[in-house]
């Protein structure tokens, strides 16, 4: 099955249209290796048939709401969008990595998947942890980078 099969089988699975604007900014994430804003999706979607910003603004929102796709603020209050899992199940639980010098958002793989435990009469429906530093790029020793 290719890529553009599998993310059309799963928004068929949510009795959603597969239209090209959500097969291209699901395909765009899964690909990525960071959090994208809407901007750097945008940009990279410019590639002659462009996406108009209110139906890349809904679609984002969509495969969020859809468990497809992530939505962390960076330091900069910056949304930034990463692909859920490739088998589409949302994540009780999922980390980022905030880098707080570039304010990059990185998905941690590694992650614990038990939310915390909850007072009595509370529901969550999604958790997520942020981990803040300094990410590769940044942390680089100021003698190294001369």
């Amino acid at each position: 099955m290719t890529a553009s099969q599998d993310i059309s089988r799963l928004l068929r699975e949510r009795g959603a249209r597969v239209t090209p604007a959500r097969l291209r900014v699901l395909a765009l994430l899964r690909g990525a290796e960071r959090g994208l804003s809407h901007h750097d999706v945008e940009k990279a979607l410019d590639d002659g048939t462009p996406v108009d910003r209110v139906t890349l603004y809904r679609v984002l929102d969509w495969l969020v709401e859809q468990g497809l796709a992530h939505k962390v603020a960076d330091e900069n209050r910056v949304f930034r969008f990463s692909a859920a899992t490739a088998d589409g199940e949302p994540h009780l639980a999922h980390a980022h990595f905030v880098c707080d010098d570039c304010g990059k958002v990185f998905c941690l793989q590694d992650t614990p998947r038990t939310p915390p435990r909850l007072p009595a009469g509370f529901a969550s429906t999604q958790v997520e942890f942020e981990v803040h530093g300094h990410c590769a790029a940044c942390n680089v020793p100021a003698e190294a980078a001369r």
